[in-house]
């Protein structure tokens, strides 16, 4: 039984759990289909897809989107007195703040295809602020050396690796009676995994509500 220490480890223990050599062409698409399905859930961006942002606003109120973007934390405009912008969908937006209206101090900040809209309009300035960024995939990642070694779910979660590659083969296995388990276990990795990501974004202490 392999240890997972990169994608080819990883690849060597979901064929040694499938124990089917018919599939063995399929095992990249297993976790290729899962890593892409895990990312587009906004509950699992957790700190380590966190990217620093400062884009200029660079016509009337537009500022682009940076290319490998899954989501907005945190912006506001510098140099700007006053809390952070609101995020807000595109048709609040424009009701709130009709394109014809004057530009001001912004408060809003909406997603219109590859750029950000703000809301009222500004004619100039920095956006500044955190985002969650698409990381390179598991079977792209060569930082720290080839294979994936380095990858953040590779080193801090394996099994939800594992767990979720086996459950893309479903369709292959379908009554197989271990899909049970291996769900099972992906839920207590998934579970885990996304307490670790919302203890990390208290820095480790208990949320408290505050007013205001």
């Amino acid at each position: 039984m392999a240890v997972i220490a990169g994608y080819s480890t990883l690849q060597t223990a979901i064929s040694d759990y499938l124990a089917r050599s018919d599939l063995s062409t399929w095992l990249p698409n297993f976790t290729q289909n899962w890593e892409e399905r895990f990312l587009r859930e906004p509950e699992n961006w957790g700190s380590w897809l966190e990217k620093a942002f400062s884009v200029s606003i660079t016509a009337i109120d537009t500022a682009a989107v940076p290319t490998d973007y899954l989501g907005l934390k945190i912006s506001y405009i510098s140099g700007q007195m006053g809390p952070p912008l609101k995020r807000i969908s595109l048709d609040q937006l424009y009701s709130r703040y009709p394109r014809a209206g004057g530009t001001g101090t912004p408060a809003y900040i909406a997603r219109n295809g590859a750029n950000f809209e703000l809301g009222p309009m500004a004619s100039s300035g920095t956006i500044k602020g955190t985002y969650y960024a698409k990381p390179t995939v598991m079977r792209s990642y060569t930082t720290g050396g080839a294979d994936a070694a380095a990858h953040f779910l590779i080193v801090n979660a394996p099994d939800l690796c594992l767990y979720g590659s086996l459950l893309e083969a479903e369709p292959f296995i379908k009554n197989d009676p271990r899909i049970q388990t291996w769900s099972g276990l992906y839920s207590i990795a998934l579970d885990a995994y996304r307490g670790r990501m919302k203890a990390e974004d208290y820095s480790g202490s208990a949320p408290h509500t505050v007013a205001g």
